[in-house]
């Protein structure tokens, strides 16, 4: 008996010889274990600020730390966003699952916004700080290919915008 996502489907898998009762039981017990489990791979809102304020003194000098950092459901077609007059960034609930190092990278790329609204060589020079910038993009983007390759609902003209604008160098 297992229980995983592929995507946006949770599938739970039970022995055919299971009664009725047996299975919802089981799927009952199996959809608790998985969603205690994600819970505690997926930070909260709190915990995500506290990510990012520790991301910003280590890497980016801690001089502009954000008032507000949370995860959002909205964002389809970009991984994160920040609006630096409000010192707020919001990050794809998309990203949650990912590995710690990309949701590390998604976040340090929006605190750069707060010193650089842009996408000039100042403001990668600031990404670049994080090690592992390029390996997180590069994940990014096999990300955003292997969703359209499958027909994913996430692609579209959006997504792949942003995918070249985190891609870009200078």
């Amino acid at each position: 008996m297992s229980a995983y996502r592929d995507g946006d489907t949770t599938v739970v898998l039970v022995p055919a010889t299971f009664s009725r009762a047996e299975e919802k039981r089981w799927v009952e017990q199996m959809l608790r274990k998985l969603e205690a489990r994600e819970g505690r791979r997926r930070p909260g809102d709190r915990e995500l600020h506290e990510r990012a304020v520790e991301l910003a003194v280590r890497y980016l000098d801690g001089t502009r730390l954000p008032d507000s950092v949370r995860w959002v459901d909205n964002q389809n077609t970009r991984w994160g966003s920040c609006t630096p007059d409000t010192r707020t960034i919001r990050i794809s609930r998309r990203v949650a699952g990912m590995p710690s190092w990309v949701v590390d990278y998604v976040l340090v790329h929006e605190l750069a916004h707060l010193h650089v609204p842009h996408h000039g060589r100042e403001f990668w020079d600031l990404v670049r700080r994080y090690p592992k910038a390029d390996r997180a993009r590069g994940y990014l983007e096999g990300y955003s290919a292997g969703s359209r390759s499958e027909g994913c609902a996430h692609t579209g003209e959006g997504e792949e915008l942003e995918v070249d604008e985190i891609a870009l160098e200078e």
